[in-house]
């Protein structure tokens, strides 16, 4: 009995209340599966490098293009999916319309990144032109 509630509240301590993973549950993970887990990317579109556009289009676009899940639970609350999108500096989702908004959002931030690396891209092949 003693090590189901240790592993309950272990389990617990790795995700974040607000959403997404703690450092400890992104620790866990690296150690147990391998997974190399960033946290999200919370700074503003004029802050963002290139990776962390392609990152955070690449998370909006996964988890909200087509839900997998609801946003709500029986009462009323925001579920985890839901709760996903503040743990990347996004407002909560409460309604499919505006899960869809983050959806474009992440769509938008995905052509941004492919600019930039096709502008970067022209400029490097310029130097080695010259």
């Amino acid at each position: 009995m003693a090590a189901s509630t240790r592993s309950s509240s272990s389990a617990k301590a790795r995700k974040d209340p607000e959403g997404g993973l703690t450092a400890a549950g992104r620790a866990y993970f690296q150690k147990t599966e391998g997974a190399n887990l960033k946290p999200g990317v919370k700074k503003p579109l004029s802050a963002m490098t290139p990776e962390e556009m392609k990152r955070k289009g690449s998370f909006l676009r996964r988890h909200y293009a087509t839900l997998r899940g609801p946003l709500r639970d029986e009462d009323g609350k925001p579920t985890r999916l839901a709760l996903q999108a503040h743990a990347w500096g996004e407002p909560v989702p409460k309604t499919a319309e505006a899960a869809q908004k983050l959806a474009e959002k992440g769509t938008r931030l995905l052509e941004r990144y492919r600019r930039s690396k096709a502008k970067a891209g022209g400029a490097s092949r310029k130097k080695a032109e010259a």
